[in-house]
């Protein structure tokens, strides 16, 4: 038979998510969305600016 395998506990503090002041609005005007407190932007999800990821790797040409 195998012998199980044997490991420890991780232990130590866990940090707390950072919180941010409740009742914040949408900044994009005539929205009254209220923002997460756990949210760090300014928009709420519809008003964000649309932010693409970094692509690693070969970038193609535009007319391929």
């Amino acid at each position: 038979m195998s012998e199980p395998i044997k490991g420890y506990m991780v232990r130590g503090k866990k940090r707390a998510p950072k919180a941010y002041p409740t009742g914040r609005v949408c900044i994009q005007k005539g929205c009254n969305v209220k923002l997460n407190r756990y949210n760090r932007r300014e928009y709420c999800y519809n008003h964000a600016p649309i932010r693409y990821p970094r692509v690693r790797g070969r970038v193609l040409p535009e007319n391929a």
